[in-house]
């Protein structure tokens, strides 16, 4: 069977009259992108404060950050996604729930409530290490000096994990946006979904999905390099990081 290649497509308009299908993608990539931002900023948030928790030395605190990751981290994103999406507002009250059915973003809030809590329990595995990493003494001279246990966590010990931790904090911010793509199964018309979009309305199947695949590459790459700059410029003194060698 011979495909015809049709790269001008692109420049075509879509359905709606308005917009050519190379905006429909740009528009996906917007979704995408503020859908995956927003994920993150909730994930790292959270994470670090599940981080923490599971560093202390209260029992209880600690239990129960574990089970928080052990919840989120072996649940599969989709089911996750239809969870959040499908579930949580039956279990609501009526009023509550009825009110998040009508929420005219309610797939982008959903996908950004789910991409965050998923990308958490990730987080906090790795905040845990990079507390767990540092010498004990950073920990003893700071409570010598007279700082709380929670100035002690805020101003010696979360900055340098996070620190240490900027390599795999890079690859879960690669995750979240590569993950962001299961949101198209709520309804919300990222990237992912607008490829499909451009695919079932032109019949251009190859093209549609070659653009969504190199506009998530370049993405990756720019995030890639952003984080590796930050790295070199927050990279602690004598490590591997900061050398002029690498």
């Amino acid at each position: 069977m011979h495909y015809n290649w049709n790269w001008a497509i692109f420049r075509e308009l879509s359905p709606d009259g308005v917009h050519t299908y190379w905006e429909t993608l740009m528009s996906g990539l917007g979704w995408t992108l503020a859908a995956s931002l927003a994920g993150w900023i909730m994930a790292l948030a959270l994470g670090m404060l599940v981080g923490v928790l599971r560093t202390l030395p209260n029992p209880w605190l600690r239990r129960a950050g574990t089970a928080y990751v052990e919840l989120f981290r072996n649940i599969p994103l989709l089911v996750q996604m239809f969870l959040w999406f499908f579930v949580v507002p039956e279990l609501l009250p009526r009023a509550a729930g009825d009110w998040l059915k009508v929420l005219p973003n309610a797939p982008f809030l959903t996908a950004v409530v789910c991409l965050g809590f998923f990308t958490s329990a990730r987080v906090a595995v790795q905040v845990t290490a990079g507390i767990e990493a540092l010498a004990g003494g950073q920990k003893l001279a700071a409570l010598a000096l007279g700082l709380t246990r929670r100035q002690t966590y805020r101003h010696v010990l979360l900055p340098l994990a996070l620190r240490i931790i900027l390599p795999p904090l890079t690859s879960e911010f690669l995750n979240i946006i590569k993950n962001s793509s299961v949101a198209l199964t709520i309804g919300l018309m990222e990237l992912t979904a607008s490829a499909r979009a451009v695919q079932e309305f032109s019949f251009q199947v190859f093209e549609a999905f070659s653009a969504a695949t190199l506009i998530y590459v370049l993405v990756n790459i720019v995030v890639v390099a952003g984080m590796a700059w930050l790295e070199r410029r927050l990279a602690l003194p004598g490590t591997l990081a900061s050398g002029g060698g690498r």
